[in-house]
């Protein structure tokens, strides 16, 4: 069977007062229908960048090149008209920060029987009774009484599950998940990914995360892709990106995770040297290569091919290359 969303050759642009910011730079990647893709990566990295050129919402950024193929179609050559079809019903989005997401002025179930009525046809009433079934779907406490209340009144874990129902509202096929337990206390991160298995269990969903914590990955991910400075720089299973990471970056970020000595003081960190280069001035070569401890010579001026490994792996780096 074909994939379910496929990606190739990626561009995304931003322009800048100092010149183009490359956000996503030749991106490519496939997620199979039914998977629990994880995009991971540092911030500026260009992982939000790919999710939401999905959708075609990067303004005021563009899409300078590539295909992105959903279902068979490629939604680049989808009018916008055709795209607001597609956008909601067809592939659902749960914003970063659901506080910043939701309208303020609007009661929780108007907004979400909202897309219910544009795509599903249902009346005001309807919308909103479905509106209800949806908040206790996603174990909202006291639906109606939620519904009926705003944006302000909700917990950040509230107000997280309202935005799931909307984005699940027209049964999606695929559910794109933008860091979805950032900024929640660890009781309701375990609560929020319990809530997406079941949903995905539930609806057959397929889910593109996008996240920095592995810890999360861990806990609902079935594949990984690995983005450093607008690329992709290793794809894995999740089992594979934790017995086996072959990129030096994978390997840096796992190390990076705090972990527990055995006597509850934990371990000291080991923080990754230097930061993501800046999008209008990649270094040549392998762009990780300037915090690179395995960078040798071809890695300064030669960019590495993606290169497949066994075990469904694939990694961008001079270490497993031609020759190496």
């Amino acid at each position: 069977m074909a994939p379910l969303l496929s990606i190739e050759d990626l561009h995304v642009r931003y322009d800048d007062p100092r010149g183009e910011v490359r956000a996503v730079d030749g991106l490519d990647l496939t997620l199979e229908e039914g998977d629990t893709y994880a995009l991971v990566g540092e911030s500026g990295c260009g992982k939000t960048a790919t999710a939401y050129s999905i959708l075609r919402v990067v303004e005021p950024g563009r899409i300078a090149g590539g295909k992105v193929i959903f279902g068979g179609r490629d939604l680049m050559g989808l009018s916008e008209r055709e795209m607001r079809r597609v956008r909601g019903a067809e592939i659902g989005l749960a914003f970063q920060e659901a506080g910043a997401a939701l309208n303020p002025v609007l009661k929780i179930g108007t907004q979400v029987g909202e897309s219910l009525r544009i795509h599903r046809g249902l009346s005001r009433k309807e919308a909103w009774r479905e509106a209800v079934r949806l908040l206790g779907e996603v174990a909202l406490p006291d639906p109606e009484r939620q519904a009926s209340s705003y944006a302000h009144e909700l917990s950040g874990g509230m107000k997280q599950r309202a935005m799931l129902a909307i984005a699940l509202s027209c049964r999606p096929r695929l559910l794109i998940a933008d860091e979805p337990t950032s900024a929640l206390d660890l009781t309701i991160q375990a609560q929020i990914l319990a809530l997406l298995r079941t949903l995905k269990a539930e609806h057959r969903l397929t889910v593109l995360l996008i996240t920095h914590d592995f810890g999360v990955v861990a806990e609902i991910a079935d594949r990984v892709g690995v983005m450093y400075a607008g690329r992709l720089v290793e794809e894995a299973p999740v089992r594979e990106i934790f017995a086996r990471p072959r990129h030096p970056y994978t390997q840096a970020l796992l190390a990076a995770i705090p972990e527990d000595a055995g006597d509850g003081r934990g371990k000291r960190l080991r923080a990754l040297p230097g930061q993501v280069p800046d999008p209008l001035a990649y270094p040549p070569g392998c762009r990780f290569h300037p915090r690179c401890p395995e960078a040798f010579a071809p890695c300064a001026t030669v960019e590495p091919l993606p290169t497949v490994l066994d075990g469904g792996c694939r990694v961008a780096c001079h270490l497993y290359g031609r020759g190496a």
